[in-house]
């Protein structure tokens, strides 16, 4: 099952019947933020999360970059929220393994989330690698952010340790203890990532 840049004929117009998705490129130009340049508004069909579904995108063409075409392989979701899905996949041409955050598009809620992920650059935060925009058979538009993939959480690093009847070694509790009181995270544990050997 293969998905391609093309958006569909159908679904997510208005009542004036303009489309959803001709509106994406003046959304995401007014997304731009201080010295990056305009995310490009690739559409892609189908839902991507199934282990096997392959999701083909478009990245670069920016700085005199040529654009290339990218290809990721949906393997399983590790995660899920109110307003999405994270699925680990696997980029084709570099054999790299990633995260596709998959959130939907509300009109309701104004999405932050790329502008802030495009701004964070810290070695403790998950990078942004780039994004692009999905479509469902139901005609929902979600944005794709295409992140490095950490293969731990703090609640499995903790779980693993409570069924090996272990103590969690004192250096780690002591570097969470120590990010934890430094910033802002999230109050459950469950979305928290930790990289082993750093």
């Amino acid at each position: 099952m293969t998905s391609f840049g093309v958006a569909p004929a159908s679904g997510l117009r208005d009542a004036g019947g303009s489309s959803e998705v001709d509106k994406l490129p003046d959304e995401i130009s007014n997304m731009r933020i201080s010295d990056e340049k305009e995310v490009e508004a690739t559409i892609i069909n189908g839902n991507g999360t199934e282990a096997g579904h392959i999701i083909v995108t478009t990245i670069g063409g920016r700085d005199g970059q040529r654009k290339q075409t990218i290809s990721y392989m949906a393997e399983r979701v590790i995660g899920q929220g109110s307003f999405g899905v994270v699925f680990q996949a696997k980029c084709l041409e570099t054999s790299e393994t990633v995260a596709i955050k998959k959130v939907l598009q509300d009109k309701r809620y104004k999405n932050r989330e790329l502008q802030m992920m495009r701004l964070l650059d810290h070695p403790n935060v998950v990078s942004l690698k780039h994004c692009f925009f999905s479509t469902t058979e139901k005609d929902e538009l979600f944005l794709n952010l295409v992140l490095e993939y950490v293969p731990e959480t703090v609640h499995r690093v903790i779980r693993h340790y409570n069924k090996m009847n272990q103590r969690m070694p004192l250096i780690y509790v002591k570097l969470y203890t120590y990010q934890r009181f430094v910033g802002h995270w999230p109050i459950s544990i469950a979305p928290l990532v930790f990289a082993t050997g750093t």
